[in-house]
């Protein structure tokens, strides 16, 4: 095969004789079909311009439906109209030449350097220049005759000093317009004249790509195009009636307007200024622009965004039950997608033996690529057929290499290869554990399968996005494939000194995980879950660090000194050869980002340590949570007499403080903030004020609810959540149970939008505490009207953001996604564009890849202390 370049593509504007030189036929009428059902000839759907009916043949070319590629027609216009879509161009080259002689409107020594400057710059950059100057010039250089004004009343009106100008002399402007002239705004003798901007033809598309539907009542539906065409060929004929009449002008100035409109819609009926045309349902067409741009459009639609096959979709439900590699598909699905095993000498016996005992062939695919469907008939014919070469197309099974997706696919983990496991339902199963590169919840998300159908695809899929290998991520060198929420809160839950396990109870959890050697009891006769727990993890790990738990008891000021793996409140996390000796799981081990213990499991060991430890631990949180009770009650927010005088005693601290502000402001004696002005610096000390008292109170509450928890008495409810950082933090239990405090609008007390105050129940100037948007009450006990209000402030832009965020962050990525497509790292590590210019000289300018990062460090020098102190031991 002779393989040519594409050395460049040029576009240009059709001329209206290449117009009537590509047309099977001049159409002459607006009927589409006679009475009988068949196409009118010279009407819109006549045989000459296509066929879309099986039995006929096309008059043009004599092909069949499936063999004619459809031909153009034209109709000749009685009068000439502007194409919408160049009138600005019109506008720029009235406004830059004259109307008598047509030259461009300035001296020829001027004109003679801007030919120079064509080679330096682009044509339309200098005709911009020649417009700028041109429109200040009264009178035209050339032929000295007086300049007029032009004006476009968008999209097509013309008028020249006031007075209406038509296409007709429009266009007999435009011809004058001398070839050496035009050059200077860019445009080319041979492929574009302005004066085609004027439509003397129209050109009239193939049928194939406006075909009629027939509905089921046997009435024929045109498309969109052609009923559009239908309105123009009605008026263009009805115009060439009035002339011909001899009408007076009025009305053929009123039909030529309604060609122009009809003409204009067909091109675009989304211009500015133009009604739309609609059907007769009110529906607005769909005419030649809206098939192309947008979301819906040839482009994104049919092009860039594809319909594949071997895909399937459906909701997705959680199965803890499940590998995190694994996928639950539905036996349905299963039966419909296929997968081709290649037949070699290796497995021909097997596979003979697989479509002998098994229903789950479909076809048999011979070397010369003809099929052969496998059914109860002829099963043992396909049987003693198949052999080294053929290919045999099967079900869905156990096992098998697929690609699980959820839109939209933000980075490189919202597609990764798991493997099937087929299950009864109706809906794609998965482990929680993998929804964070997904960023899938189980409220109505669908998410997309595909089956890779070539060797090389699967293996591609298993090195590249097998999802078990996915755990740390490839942006930021930390764990992304993480247990949250219930995951983290049931593992502290687990691994607290408090929970103990009959020995009936412990077994359950040792079978459940697969243990083959069961540990002895540590605490008498029973389990400790410290020691279930550590049935999960590598008998040579390793580890110590301080926990979430531990950062909160330092920031609520429990605990100010550390004392390691002796720590009273369990709050240090120490692993020795495999065994959990202090401290508890939480989010320090488990947490997005975070999580020091799920990082050692994935970067040290086979990712089937860490896919055995996610399945074990699934299954323990699943059941322990179920059978202990993980509940919140309204009990748990109420506070004790100490904290609702510790809450009034800040109250009035914080009054006297934002007092003490408002008065030295008043005065202009309040000292600024550097680099703020003294209205900027008062706003920022009055939301301290406000802020200060809020944390005080939020330790003091802390700290009485963690008291139980701490004395040996822990519940599974939201305190536990906090602690162990699975969900939520000390900040909502400040505003159920302390007070909300200060409204914050864009990091600030409310301002934009409002003058003198916030709310009519306030005074006019008062800049003060309350009047500013000071909420004193809390959740559990309710806010006033004013608090209420003060507090939809705040909840109003949380809301605002979303939406507005959303949409233009979507925008932002798929702008960014298609300026960088292109974009690939050649084998010498440069990052490179599709046509070879080098954009980096080393993958991200250091060439190392994120994923084998510890947190962007090359080295985890912590762990590594660790590992040598070990070995050291040993």
């Amino acid at each position: 095969m002779l393989v040519k370049r594409i050395s460049s593509i040029q576009f240009h504007v059709m001329n209206p004789a290449m117009f009537r030189k590509m047309s099977a036929l001049e159409i002459k009428t607006p009927d589409t079909y006679d009475k009988d059902g068949y196409p009118m000839e010279g009407g819109l759907m006549d045989p000459h311009l296509g066929i879309i009916n099986p039995g006929l043949r096309c008059k043009t070319c004599g092909q069949k439906m499936k063999q004619c590629p459809g031909h153009f027609g034209s109709l000749e216009l009685i009068r000439p109209v502007l194409h919408s879509e160049f009138s600005k161009r019109v506008e720029q080259l009235m406004h830059a030449t004259c109307k008598e002689c047509s030259r461009a409107a300035l001296p020829d020594d001027k004109l003679e350097y801007y030919r120079k400057m064509l080679t330096l710059q682009n044509g339309e950059m200098i005709g911009k220049k020649i417009t700028a100057k041109a429109r200040k010039i009264k009178k035209c250089p050339h032929c000295k005759a007086e300049k007029g004004i032009v004006m476009l009343d968008k999209p097509t009106n013309f008028f020249y000093n006031k007075e209406r100008i038509y296409p007709t002399q429009i266009r007999e402007w435009m011809e004058k317009i001398p070839d050496n002239d035009l050059e200077l705004f860019g445009y080319k003798q041979d492929t574009i004249r302005p004066e085609w901007f004027v439509l003397t033809v129209m050109p009239i598309p193939p049928v194939t790509i406006r075909p009629s539907i027939t509905l089921e009542s046997g009435i024929k539906s045109e498309d969109d195009l052609t009923h559009k065409l239908v309105d123009i060929i009605r008026i263009n004929l009805r115009l060439k009636d009035n002339i011909d009449a001899g009408a007076p002008q009025l009305i053929i100035e009123d039909l030529w307007d309604l060609l122009q409109y009809h003409v204009t819609t067909y091109f675009d009926n989304n211009t500015a200024g133009v009604p739309p045309a609609k059907h007769r349902s009110g529906r607005a067409l769909r005419t030649l622009v809206q098939r192309l741009k947008g979301k819906k459009g040839r482009f994104r639609h049919n092009l860039t965004g594809k319909r594949v096959n071997f895909a399937a979709r459906s909701t997705i439900t959680p199965d803890p039950y499940l590998l995190l590699s694994e996928v639950g598909i539905p036996q349905e699905i299963a039966n419909e997608l296929t997968v081709p095993e290649m037949v070699t000498e290796w497995n021909k016996k097997e596979i003979q033996n697989l479509v002998k005992n098994t229903n789950n062939f479909v076809y048999l695919i011979r070397p010369n690529e003809t099929r052969k469907k496998i059914d109860e008939a002829n099963k043992q014919e396909a049987i003693d057929e198949i052999d080294v070469g053929f290919k045999v197309e099967r079900k869905l099974m156990d096992g098998d290499v697929v690609l699980f997706n959820r839109q939209p696919s933000l980075h490189r983990l919202s597609m990764l290869a798991h493997k099937a496991r087929i299950m009864p339902g109706r809906t794609f199963r998965m482990n929680p554990v993998v929804c964070k590169p997904y960023n899938a919840d189980f409220d109505g998300d669908e998410m997309n399968l595909h089956i890779p159908q070539t060797e090389e695809g699967k293996t591609e899929a298993l090195e590249l996005m097998f999802a078990r290998n996915q755990v740390i991520s490839p942006r930021y060198g930390a764990p992304i494939i993480v247990l949250a929420e219930d995951g983290i809160t049931g593992l502290f839950a687990l691994t607290t000194n408090l929970m103990e396990f009959t020995r009936e109870n412990a077994m359950a959890y040792f079978y459940e995980i697969g243990l083959k050697e069961i540990p002895k009891p540590d605490r008498g006769k029973k389990y400790s879950g410290k020691l279930i727990f550590s049935q999960l993890l590598p008998k040579d790990l390793n580890l110590e660090y301080k926990t979430f738990t531990c950062n909160i008891l330092r920031k609520t000021g429990i605990c100010n000194e550390c004392t390691k793996d002796k720590c009273k409140y369990d709050a240090y996390l120490k692993i020795v050869d495999g065994k959990l000796v202090a401290g508890v799981i939480d989010k320090e081990s488990l947490g997005e980002g975070t999580g020091k213990l799920v990082d050692a499991l994935a970067r040290h060991y086979p990712s089937e340590v860490i896919e055995n430890f996610y399945a074990g631990a699934s299954k323990i949180v699943s059941d322990l949570l179920t059978k202990k009770g993980m509940t919140v009650g309204l009990d748990e927010y109420e506070v004790s007499e100490h904290i609702e005088k510790e809450k009034e005693k800040i109250f009035k601290e914080t009054i006297a403080k934002a007092d003490v502000f408002v008065q030295k402001y008043k005065k202009g004696n309040l000292e600024c903030i550097p680099g703020k002005n003294l209205d900027e610096s008062f706003e920022i000390y009055m939301m301290q004020a406000a802020s200060e008292g809020k944390s005080t109170l939020e330790k003091e509450i802390m700290k009485e609810k963690l008291g139980p928890v701490l004395e040996g008495s822990l519940k599974l409810n939201s305190i536990a959540m906090i602690l162990s950082g699975g969900r939520g933090g000390s900040i909502n239990l400040m505003n159920i149970s302390g007070f909300w405090g200060q409204v914050a609008v864009r990091s600030g007390r409310p301002k934009r939008g409002f003058t003198s105050r916030l709310i009519p129940l306030n005074y006019r100037g008062d800049v003060g505490l309350f009047a500013g948007g000071f909420v004193k009450s809390n959740f559990i006990k309710g806010m006033d009207a004013v608090e209420y209000f003060y507090h939809s402030m705040g909840g109003r832009q949380g809301e605002v953001d979303t939406g507005v965020s959303t949409k233009v962050s979507g925008y932002l990525y798929r702008r960014l996604a298609n300026s960088l497509k292109d974009l690939l790292v050649n084998n010498d590590n440069t990052v490179r564009t599709a046509s070879k210019n080098i954009v980096q000289y080393n993958y991200g300018e250091d060439g190392v890849f994120p994923q084998k990062t510890v947190k962007g460090k090359t080295l985890d020098i912590d762990m590594e202390f660790v590992r040598m102190n070990t070995e050291k031991k040993k």
